[in-house]
C-alpha cells in the first residue's frame, strides 16, 4: 500500500530476511517486498532495510524512517520526499 502525503510517501514493506542477494523484489501483495542479507537480529536487518531502500530510491539514509512494524515482516516506511509515481516507478 502506497500512502502519499505532504511529507513524501509512506509504504508497507514486506522484509525478507537472510537472503542471498539484497535489493528491492517486485510487490508481495499491497506491500514492497525487500530481501536482505541480515538475519533480524538486534536490528541489524531494519538497518539493512533502511540502506537497501535509500539506494533504491537515491535517498540519504535520514530520509528513511519507520512508521511502523519494527518487530514484524511486514513494516511501514516514510520515504520523505518520494511521489507515489516513483515509488511504482523502482518497484515495477
Amino acid at each position: 500500500m502506497i500512502n502519499e502525503t505532504a511529507e513524501g510517501c509512506i509504504i508497507d514493506v514486506r522484509a525478507a530476511p537472510r537472503s542471498g542477494k539484497a535489493g528491492v523484489d517486485g510487490w508481495f501483495g499491497d506491500a514492497i517486498k525487500v530481501r536482505i542479507r541480515s538475519a533480524p537480529v538486534d536490528g541489524k536487518a531494519n538497518k539493512e532495510l533502511i540502506e537497501v531502500l535509500a539506494d533504491a530510491f537515491d535517498l540519504p539514509k535520514s530520509a528513511v524512517t519507520f512508521k511502523g512494524g519494527e518487530t514484524s515482516k511486514t513494516k511501514r516506511l516514510l520515504l520523505k520526499g518520494v511521489t507515489a509515481a516513483r515509488v511504482r516507478n523502482v518497484v515495477g
